[in-house]
């Protein structure tokens, strides 16, 4: 591999790919294994992790994120090897957040004692839905009732930082079946929301179904609904898909929106270390066998700087055009002209020295930002 320069901080992605079963419309690399493959996996990443803390001295980690897959799947004393071994390889700062993805079938009152006295302080939970007719179609395992009790016992274990996923669009839905699930999932108290469209990916089992998703313009109406009603429940729409209470913004999340250092270890993990992008195969026989990532093949004409621009503008910060002229040496001004045909009609404001876009705005994202970046 290349070598990168060493970023004064980063962040740590570990990709599980174990799952107890593929839900329907999941893309990810992941699958189900037996008990000795996970334990293989789990020596696999030790090993990983300690070659690139010695690559990676003097470094600070100020994130750790375990995704997947189904983190909490491999259990306390699979997932506190890999947390000990980043702490005997990396610098991590005592106030760093550390998330676990978890399904709440996997989520037992013992497990999150353990992750809760081993230092993991952030859960990730894909809820999805409020409803069971809508969990059974995605394929989800679990009940809406299994996932209030694991979000209980979260809460019980002393988890105050809990973020919970829900899918809307869903086959069949309208806005108000979307509403009633996220007023479920808010009454369960957490303090992060991630709500996503569902997105019908080729190759999976709800695209061979061939299903019928709601149109656009109910879409539509679903996702301001939804922002409305987080809004009112005291929640910051701080991105384009992410809500939450002050204070408890993804840490980690954030690191990929600025462009900021973070290594991925494990099959499908993707880096971004010094400017430098790579990433292992999706093959965890390669990984088992030690084959080092590969660099990522560069987009001809996609730039550092029209990466963040495209990034930055799907937050509610947004672009302070001084700050971007000064970090990429260009100005600002072109895209600062196309941004402002997009003032007028409420889909972008200018505030504050910053460039944003509005709700409405990230409805149309798509557009507004392919518009904006062809000013390049």
């Amino acid at each position: 591999m290349e070598t990168f320069q060493i970023p004064a901080t980063l962040g740590l992605y570990f990709h599980v790919p174990f799952c107890a079963s593929k839900c329907k419309y999941c893309d990810f690399y992941s699958f189900a294994g037996p008990e000795a493959q996970m334990d293989a996996y789990v020596d696999a990443m030790c090993r990983a992790i300690a070659a690139w803390g010695m690559r990676c001295q003097g470094a600070k980690v100020d994130t750790v994120y375990f995704g997947g897959g189904t983190p909490s799947l491999l259990g306390a004393v699979r997932l506190g090897r890999i947390l000990t071994a980043a702490r005997a390889g990396f610098a991590l700062q005592d106030d760093a957040e550390i998330t676990v993805e978890c399904n709440p079938d996997s989520m037992t009152g013992g497990l999150l004692d353990a992750l809760h006295a081993m230092g993991v302080n952030r859960l990730s939970v894909g809820v999805q839905s409020a409803s069971d007719c809508e969990l059974r179609m995605l394929g989800r395992r679990h009940t809406f009732a299994q996932a209030q009790r694991a979000v209980e016992r979260a809460h019980a274990s002393g988890f105050a930082n809990l973020s919970l996923d829900l899918m809307y669009a869903l086959p069949g839905q309208d806005a108000g079946q979307a509403l009633a699930s996220l007023q479920a999932l808010l009454a369960l108290g957490p303090v992060h929301l991630s709500c996503y469209a569902l997105k019908i990916e080729s190759g999976t089992p709800l695209a061979r179904e061939n299903v019928t998703q709601p149109d656009e313009d109910i879409q539509a109406d679903m996702y301001l609904a939804l922002c409305d009603a987080l809004r009112q429940a005291g929640f910051e729409h701080y991105e384009i898909s992410n809500w939450a209470k002050p204070g408890f913004r993804a840490r980690h999340n954030a690191r990929y929106w600025d462009l900021s250092d973070y290594l991925g270890i494990g099959p499908s993990a993707h880096s971004l270390l010094g400017g430098k992008r790579f990433a292992y195969a999706d093959d965890l026989d390669a990984f088992l066998a030690a084959k080092p990532p590969i660099p990522e093949e560069e987009v001809e004409g996609f730039t550092p700087a029209l990466e963040y621009l495209m990034l930055a503008l799907r937050t509610a910060d947004g672009v302070q055009p001084a700050a971007f002229a000064a970090r990429f040496g260009q100005p600002f001004a072109p895209f600062a002209a196309r941004l402002e045909r997009f003032r007028a009609p409420g889909l972008a404001a200018y505030s504050a020295g910053r460039w944003r876009l509005t709700e409405q705005g990230f409805l149309l994202s798509n557009p507004i930002l392919a518009d904006v970046l062809s000013a390049q």
